[in-house]
């Protein structure tokens, strides 16, 4: 497999013995050097790109968790900046999303609200919707998942296929499904897989909704669909602009093992991702979180449009030296 499997959202059940060196979360100073100097910068951008105490220094893993099976040697601003990745520039501008097969809306998330919240996390860049793809015009290998019951597509087959209809201004393209996914015939199921040097990745939602393990849906269940789907499909496309797992922060570009561990990262991006992003599409970080807020609020993702509107106000509060500077808030 190439090493691009693993900047995706897996959990390998077939090893859970397998054990990373122990992972010892970095230091305040190390978070710091992480980020870079932030010297020279608008006092707007050396704010957003700070920790007044607003972000949570990453955890120590549990032990089925990521960076226990994972050593990961974590990338730093500058260590992004001297990767080489190629940035959104000249033609390739835009985002596409691919939808493949059946979108049962008492299952899955509304496409609209994926398309509208990549637009609002990777503002300015536009981003597209493709006419979703049939189940019967999709030539990928499948399988019969023999504990699941349900069926499977080989993902790398799906790759294949994306890459050869890479729109010419494309960035990136993520394929996004209903139907189960695994990269390999060793593999029990993968949730997504990205291809970050082809700038294509698919990930499937299957499993984000508690119906997928017997359990019954509430009230609560559309928007914990929605906060899943929206936070890998950003992770991944993370992915494709270059940004690494994050070992730094509690962040939503840390690796993760399975759900439960998923459901702990943050939706949004830590001072060194957030930078890296930046370098990446130039926004105005204040605008960006304006569209995050506004999005977050109207679909019920009340402690994200919290957090994100605090962050507002004290970014703001640099060009006005009347206003506290926010850091007591996060006391």
């Amino acid at each position: 497999m190439s090493r691009f499997i693993f900047r995706m959202l897996v959990f390998v059940v077939f090893c859970p013995g397998v054990r990373a060196e122990t992972f010892v979360p970095p230091s305040v100073q190390k978070r710091t050097e992480a980020v870079g100097s932030l010297e020279g910068l608008d006092p707007l951008l050396r704010r957003a790109f700070s920790d007044a105490g607003e972000f949570e220094a990453k955890k120590n893993p549990g032990a089925f968790d990521w960076l226990a099976t994972h050593a990961e040697p974590g990338q730093t601003y500058w260590d992004y900046c001297k990767s080489g990745v190629a940035l959104p520039r000249d033609k390739r501008t835009k985002l596409y999303l691919m939808p493949i097969g059946l979108f049962d809306p008492e299952l899955a998330p509304d496409l609209e609200k994926l398309k509208a919240y990549t637009a609002a996390y990777f503002f300015p860049m536009p981003v597209e919707m493709l006419p979703v793809i049939p189940d019967a015009e999709m030539k990928a290998t499948s399988r019969i998942n023999p504990g699941s019951g349900k069926k499977q597509w080989l993902t790398p087959d799906i790759l294949k296929a994306m890459w050869q209809k890479l729109p010419a201004d494309a960035y990136a393209m993520l394929a996004v499904t209903m139907t189960d996914l695994y990269p390999d015939d060793s593999w029990n199921f993968v949730f997504g897989h990205a291809l970050a040097e082809k700038r294509v990745g698919v990930f499937s939602f299957a499993r984000y909704h508690p119906a997928w393990s017997g359990e019954k849906a509430d009230d609560s269940t559309k928007t914990l669909v929605l906060r899943r789907s929206v936070k890998v499909l950003t992770h991944e496309m993370g992915h494709m602009f270059g940004i690494d797992h994050c070992i730094h922060f509690q962040c939503n570009m840390n690796g993760v093992n399975h759900l439960e561990e998923a459901d702990t990262t943050p939706l949004d991006l830590c001072p060194v991702c957030l930078r890296k992003l930046h370098r990446a599409i130039c926004f105005d970080p204040v605008k960006r979180y304006e569209k995050m807020k506004d999005f977050d609020a109207a679909n019920g993702l009340k402690v994200e449009a919290e957090w994100i509107k605090k962050r507002i106000e004290a970014i703001r509060a640099v060009s006005d030296p009347s206003k506290d500077d926010g850091r007591k808030e996060w006391r």
